[in-house]
């Protein structure tokens, strides 16, 4: 059982009960009864009047108890806020009363009522860590930590804020048995068994969130005011004003909430946080806001195709027909990093090459020499935060040095750090290796000399290509694909997009009008958190410009 302190499971007083009486209903309660099950879909929230309430995680073999409500303490996590799927069943273990709230009645709630809505989302992500910390989900995923898939999965799962327990297929003597129950071999791997049902083999993105119930049904006939696409930090920020400022909005991410800076180990130059925050901490932060305010979001699905001939605009979800209408568009897909021009390399992705620094790409590493490819912040970033555990970290940069890309602390930390070496004028030539990567060739430019290396971990993280495929012959796009829009438009490339209005377009609105486009998507964007998360919210005061034209 959890230790019952007061920020998780806080107890209100009755003034604070009254108020939220005001939003539901009062029930008796009946020893035995079940209020939740686990697989319930946004399941009612309950403040406990008299009595008590059992919170457990159900398994095959013994439930685990997780907490005991009494008199003045109330259930939920944060898959009531989200409505999704509840992971665990509320049982009456003393028969009483109970105020029940409905999910659309809670949101009413913590968003009028500053006192409370901050009392309840605290402990609802508390709880919701909690989960996470110890593996209390509906998920039981088996694999190795030397297969490409395994890590895949397990970052999806993880950033998406999904609890699940992890079996590790090279170091569990008990494993056997666990294949032989569902007819599993070692060639299936990775595989996710959910909600103690199904059996996913190696499962692509979707599969996990349509097993998980992660996203609710689309609605195609439904029009939006607005649908953002993307989650990183522009898309998270439109979203939180969006849904705030009480427009009807959806949020389309194609894998998990953070984009690129989801992937930042520790933030250091964000306003607000001076000891530094991590990218997944920002993002997982953002979309509870989002999520309080009222915004949907749907997890793992991909905009294909944007048709801006008619509106409202339709986006065309993955090749599965479903689409979005929506009144405005906001495009915050971002950009990914380049990768160097090596045709053996993506055949390590996943086993040995990363294009991300967190803590699961770290436990890998841990002893070892690790190679960073880049000179932007993200490089910098990962550099420090690899060198507290691998041996040794090299830095390959094809400039002279980093003062020109890097913010000047993480330059200063580099060139202090005893186990950071940085490479100017260098680049990867080679990868080798079988099943996992071995080593590594680099080459200085300047001087001609190669170099190879028993190197069996390589980070990524130079270079952005926009992903602006799904919008090419909609927006204009400038040499590099990113999307241009406002004053960096010209009279020719309005025109070729017959702009209908007298009015130039917007800041931040593109060649079609009422489509935004914010974050490292637009043309001439600045590579920062903070640039990105105030073109999400400028990108929502023209919204609503557009809406009332």
């Amino acid at each position: 059982m959890v230790d019952n302190d007061q920020r998780t499971f806080p107890k209100l007083t009755q003034s604070q009960i009254a108020r939220v009486a005001a939003h539901g209903r009062v029930r008796a309660t009946a020893a035995d009864e079940f209020l939740v099950r686990a697989g319930d879909r946004a399941p009612p929230f309950f403040v406990v009047l008299s009595g008590q309430i059992e919170i457990v995680r159900p398994s095959p073999g013994d439930d685990t108890l997780i907490v005991t409500y009494e008199a003045g303490q109330f259930s939920g996590e944060m898959a009531l806020l989200t409505g999704r799927r509840s992971l665990v069943q509320a049982r009456v273990l003393q028969a009483g009363e109970v105020l029940e709230l409905d999910r659309e009645r809670l949101l009413e709630l913590v968003q009028r009522d500053a006192e409370i809505g901050e009392i309840v989302m605290r402990a609802f992500i508390l709880r919701r860590v909690e989960l996470i910390a110890r593996g209390l989900g509906d998920v039981v995923l088996l694999g190795s930590l030397y297969c490409a898939g395994t890590l895949r999965v397990r970052e999806f799962l993880g950033r998406n804020a999904q609890p699940y327990s992890f079996v590790d297929l090279d170091r569990d003597s008990d494993v056997q048995e666990l294949l032989d129950r569902f007819h599993l071999t070692h060639a299936d791997v990775p595989v996710l068994i959910c909600r103690g049902e199904r059996v996913l083999r190696n499962p692509t993105d979707a599969q996990i969130a349509e097993c998980l119930g992660l996203n609710e049904p689309i609605v195609n006939d439904h029009t939006l005011d607005i649908a953002v696409i993307g989650a990183g930090p522009a898309g998270l920020s439109a979203a939180v004003y969006a849904a705030s400022e009480g427009l009807d909005v959806l949020l389309i991410e194609a894998r998990a909430p953070g984009g690129q800076a989801g992937l930042s180990s520790r933030i250091e130059n964000y306003l607000g946080f001076p000891t530094g925050i991590s990218g997944e901490a920002l993002a997982g932060r953002a979309l509870s806001q989002a999520t309080k305010f009222g915004a949907q979001l749907l997890i793992a699905r991909r905009a294909v195709r944007l048709d801006c001939s008619t509106r409202p605009y339709t986006v065309r979800l993955d090749d599965d027909g479903n689409i979005v209408r929506a009144k405005t568009i906001v495009i915050a897909t971002g950009a990914e990093y380049r990768k160097p021009p090596l045709e053996a390399l993506t055949r390590f992705e996943g086993v040995g090459v990363y294009y991300a620094a967190t803590f699961m790409e770290a436990q890998l590493c841990a002893g070892e020499e690790v190679v960073v490819i880049g000179g932007a912040n993200s490089a910098g970033q990962a550099a420090v935060f690899l060198a507290e555990r691998a041996r040794r970290v090299h830095i390959l940069v094809r400039g002279s040095g980093l003062a020109a890309t890097m913010s000047r602390y993480l330059v200063y930390r580099i060139e202090n750090h005893p186990s950071i070496e940085l490479h100017a004028c260098t680049e990867l030539i080679g990868v080798e290796g079988e099943t996992h990567l071995s080593g590594v060739r680099w080459r200085n430019n300047r001087t001609g000399t190669e170099e190879a290396r028993p190197i069996r971990h390589v980070f990524v993280m130079a270079g952005a290509t926009p992903a602006t495929h799904w919008v090419d012959g909609c927006l204009a796009l400038d040499p590099n694909g990113f999307i241009k829009t406002g004053p960096e438009l010209t009279r020719g490339e309005l025109d070729a997009a017959k702009w209908p209005l007298e009015r130039a377009p917007y800041l931040l609105e593109t060649s079609t009008p009422g489509v935004f486009a914010v974050g490292d998507v637009r043309a001439g964007n600045i590579k920062r958190v903070a640039s990105a998360v105030g073109e999400g919210s400028i990108s929502i005061s023209f919204v609503h410009r557009v809406l009332a034209e």
